[in-house]
């Protein structure tokens, strides 16, 4: 997968494969940006990577290269093609894999040996039109900010049900990133970041400002945290998330109201890290507050607690970590048009507004214990 959170959503179903399979080799085919993902990953033997500019004649080719220097070297024997894409299906087809295993559809059932159907307990959602929305806040009424997320429609799901094809178990595990203790201490060094309790700071969200609770609200909660936990603070996100990350260290760097000092220090990392480094990062922090992006699937990955803002997404598919396991925080904005999945808010932004500070300053603080 090429996304960020999509790809951690899948290490449950390559963590059941390792299991069902313990003896063979595993190569998992990723862009070149998530290779850090998978360093040291315990469900897998090999990292094949390819760049944004590469042709599908290209990935094949080296597919079946990359194949025949394997340890059975006469080849890789079968194919998990996670991504539903017909580009992903052809890539396969053409490295001459001779088992093919993906979901049927998308007009590339041609190129499996074997199309999986689709589970019948999925919960399908949809992006709404601009025109809907609307009619929606006109017509609607809030829905609750804490609603129950049920487990059965999470996307992690899809990919252990593809691995049961190859033998998989399709109970769920939380989803891993595997890092050490070493690394953690390491970036601590490198960043400076403090001993004590971190707790981090995701604001952005790269598929749109729809996803992003806004940074005054962000600044607010931080500056009570400070006074209330005496907590240092670490800023995460990626280059196009800088001015907003600066915004934000700016303003925890200075008192507010009667305090006579800033609190505990700021580390702004946004746009600094490896992806390696980030997942050390996350991990060295006791709790990250977060908008529903691909840090926040990282941060629960490596074990930290989240705490996870939702407005026009949904948690029922993409909530972080294991559904259901009670480790992280879950909050859902009201509106009668979430989720809309649109990338920018044709309204009022109401889903996100609808989230009180006070109401998130206390899911910090009890996964902060």
């Amino acid at each position: 997968m090429n996304w960020l959170g999509d790809a951690v959503m899948t290490t449950p179903a390559l963590l059941r494969l390792r299991e069902a399979l313990p003896d063979t080799h595993i190569a998992l085919l990723t862009h070149e940006k998530l290779a850090g993902l998978w360093a040291g990953h315990p469900a897998v033997d090999e990292v094949i990577t390819f760049g944004t500019r590469e042709g599908v004649f290209s990935i094949a080719r080296r597919l079946r290269c990359a194949g025949e220097q394997a340890p059975s070297g006469h080849g890789y024997d079968a194919a998990l093609i996670l991504p539903n894409s017909l580009r992903s299906g052809l890539e396969i087809a053409l490295a001459r894999i001779p088992r093919r295993v993906g979901y049927a559809g998308g007009g590339r059932n041609w190129l499996l040996t074997q199309a999986v159907p689709w589970r019948s307990s999925i919960i399908k959602m949809r992006k709404r039109t601009v025109g809907e929305v609307k009619r929606l806040v006109l017509a609607g009424s809030d829905v609750p900010q804490h609603r129950p997320v049920p487990t059965t429609g999470h996307h992690l799901h899809h990919y252990l049900h593809l691995a049961t094809a190859l033998g998989a178990e399709p109970e769920p595990l939380a989803p891993l990133i595997a890092v050490g203790d070493a690394e953690v201490s390491a970036v601590k060094a490198k960043f400076g970041l403090p001993d004590g309790l971190l707790v981090g700071l995701n604001a952005g969200a790269e598929y749109g400002p729809a996803k992003r609770w806004p940074a005054e609200r962000f600044i607010a909660a931080a500056k009570e945290l400070q006074a209330r936990l005496s907590c240092a603070f670490v800023i995460f996100g990626g280059p196009a998330d800088n001015a907003l990350a600066s915004d934000i260290a700016g303003a925890l760097a200075q008192p507010s109201g009667n305090q006579q000092r800033a609190g505990g220090p700021v580390s702004n990392l946004a746009g600094r890290t490896s992806l390696r480094e980030l997942c050390a990062a996350l991990r060295a922090c006791r709790v990250v507050l977060t908008n529903d992006t691909g840090p926040m699937h990282v941060a629960a990955a490596v074990g930290t607690r989240v705490v996870a803002l939702f407005g026009s997404t949904a948690p029922e598919l993409t909530a972080p970590g294991l559904p259901g396991d009670g480790r992280n925080v879950i909050l859902c904005g009201s509106a009668a048009c979430a989720p809309c999945f649109l990338r920018e808010c044709p309204v009022d932004f109401r889903c996100m507004k609808s989230l009180g500070v006070e109401q998130v300053l206390q899911a910090v603080a009890v996964a902060a214990k």
